[in-house]
C-alpha cells in the first residue's frame, strides 16, 4: 500500500519529467520534482514557518503554565493547547512538512538505488506515463549522479543548508525578543541553535559525499525553495502587520 499511494505516484511524475528535460537531463528531472512537490505542499511548509514563529513568541507563557500546573497534567495540557488554539499555533505543521518529503526522497531511492537508473522499473509506470527516450545521468553535462564523493557538490550543499539554517535562525531570534525565557531554556536554546547552524549543515554534506551525486542535487533544490519560500512567507507577514 506504502509503494502504491506514495512511491509509485513520484515515481511516474519523476519519470514523467525526465521526458520533459532537455536531452533527458535526470539532474533538472530532480530540481523540477522538487519544485513541484514543495508548490503542492506549499501550505504545509509555510504553516510549519508560521508555527516556529509561533512557538518562540508564546513560550514564556507556555513556561508559566507548566510551571504553575507541574502536578496537574490534565489541566497543564488543556491550557496549553487553549494557548495553542488561540494564537493559531500547530504544533504537528513542522513534522507534516518533514514528513512531505520523504516520499520524494524513496522515490529517488528506488530510481537510483534499487532500479539503478538509466534503468527503469517499467512494472511501476502507469499505462499513459512512457518510458523515456533518453535518459541522461550526467547533469549539464558535467555532474555525474550516480558517482559519489563529489566534493565540490558537497561544498554547494553544506553552503546552502547553512543559508537555510542561518536565516531560520535569523528569524527565531527577532521573535525570541519579546519572548522572556528562563536561563535554562536560554542555554537549551543555544545549543539547539549551535546544532542547527553547525552540526546539521556539516550531517547533510556527509550524506551528500558518501551517496550519489543525485542526492546532493536534490538537497540543493529543496534548499534553493526553502529559501525562496522563507522570503514569500516573511513579505506576507509583513504585509499582514500592515
Amino acid at each position: 500500500m506504502f509503494q502504491t499511494l506514495l512511491i509509485q505516484p513520484i515515481y511516474n511524475a519523476f519519470i514523467y519529467l525526465i521526458d520533459f528535460m532537455p536531452g533527458g537531463d535526470v539532474g533538472f528531472a530532480i530540481i523540477a520534482l522538487t519544485l513541484v512537490i514543495r508548490i503542492v505542499f506549499y501550505p504545509a511548509f509555510a504553516s510549519s514557518i508560521r508555527t516556529q514563529m509561533g512557538m518562540q513568541a508564546i513560550q514564556g507563557e507556555v513556561d508559566v503554565i507548566n510551571k504553575e500546573y507541574k502536578n496537574n497534567p490534565e489541566e497543564r495540557a488543556k491550557r496549553t493547547m487553549a494557548l495553542f488554539t488561540k494564537h493559531k499555533v500547530r504544533p504537528l505543521s513542522g513534522f507534516l512538512a518533514l514528513l512531505v518529503q520523504l516520499p520524494v526522497f524513496i522515490a529517488l531511492y528506488y530510481a537510483f538505488f534499487r532500479e539503478g537508473l538509466p534503468k527503469v522499473a517499467t512494472n511501476l509506470l502507469y499505462s499513459f506515463v512512457p518510458e523515456p527516450h533518453t535518459i541522461n545521468v550526467v547533469f549539464l553535462g558535467v555532474v555525474d549522479l550516480l558517482s559519489k564523493h563529489n566534493i565540490l557538490l558537497t561544498v554547494v550543499v553544506f553552503s546552502l543548508q547553512f543559508a537555510v539554517a542561518y536565516v531560520s535562525l535569523l528569524r527565531v531570534k527577532k521573535v525570541s525578543k519579546s519572548a522572556a525565557l528562563s536561563p535554562e531554556k536560554e542555554s537549551a536554546q543555544r545549543l539547539q541553535q549551535q546544532m542547527m547552524l553547525y552540526f546539521l549543515p556539516v550531517l547533510i554534506g556527509v550524506i551528500s559525499y558518501s551517496l550519489p551525486a543525485a542526492v546532493g542535487i536534490y538537497f540543493c533544490a529543496g534548499n534553493v525553495v526553502s529559501l525562496g519560500q522563507e522570503w514569500v512567507i516573511r513579505r506576507q507577514l509583513e504585509a499582514a502587520k500592515n
